[in-house]
């Protein structure tokens, strides 16, 4: 693994977006083509795509009619083709009746918080930060939880290994709260306006949920080209 180059990913995501979670799965197949050939390193960073949302949340079909000026039958054609292509990658989406848009803020502040008990030298592409995303995404899209509640938080953290008081002391007060809105703006200041959105090598911006092919090509071009 020493002797391969090393990229680092880092990936500006929200719990609440479908092509998000659609994205990573694709991005999966990109790191299984070069395992041996190239060590990825990830890293999540946050954004909101609805930072007002309320507390309760909002149904989520209606969110979207009104967000996106979309009718009933588009919104659920859209989900539908969302839907569809996540089975194929192997993620369910539950979104039935009763399924809401949630405030995400507190979600992003234990991705926060999990980020940074990883050592920037770990040699594996992933780690507890990626294991807790994933888990908020299964909450979210497959088992309808409220991911902004924050006993629920609290399960979900402990359930990849987090330290359990530590997580219930973080949403008990504002902890990494300053270090996400930084955040959010930094990659706002870096043009990033869409999610998810994929950076490799801390230049190289790849907005969506791009096909396998697409990275694939770029990082032969501009990753392992340079670097032979």
């Amino acid at each position: 693994m020493n002797d391969v180059p090393r990229l680092s990913v880092d990936i500006v995501s929200d719990v609440m977006c479908p092509w998000c979670i659609i994205g990573w799965l694709k991005f999966e197949k990109v790191m299984a083509h070069f395992e041996g050939r190239l060590a990825f390193r990830v890293q999540w960073h946050p954004f909101e795509l609805n930072p007002d949302m309320q507390p309760e949340g909002e149904d989520a079909a209606e969110h979207v009619m009104r967000k996106y000026g979309v009718t009933a039958e588009q919104s659920r054609a859209n989900s539908g083709k969302m839907g569809g292509i996540a089975t194929e990658l192997g993620f369910a989406f539950n979104r039935g009746p009763g399924f809401r848009m949630r405030n995400s803020f507190d979600a992003h502040r234990l991705l926060t918080w999990a980020g940074a008990l990883e050592s920037p030298d770990q040699q594996s592409a992933t780690g507890v930060q990626t294991a807790l995303k994933l888990a908020l995404f299964r909450a979210h899209f497959t088992d309808n939880r409220d991911v902004g509640d924050h006993a629920t938080l609290v399960d979900i953290a402990a359930s990849v290994g987090l330290d359990r008081q530590k997580a219930e002391a973080i949403l008990a007060g504002d902890e990494f709260g300053e270090m996400v809105r930084a955040e959010e703006g930094y990659w706002a200041d870096q043009n990033v306006t869409g999610v998810p959105a994929f950076i490799l090598g801390g230049r190289m911006l790849i907005p969506g949920a791009q096909d396998p092919e697409v990275f694939i090509r770029i990082i032969e071009n501009k990753v392992l080209a340079a670097a032979a």
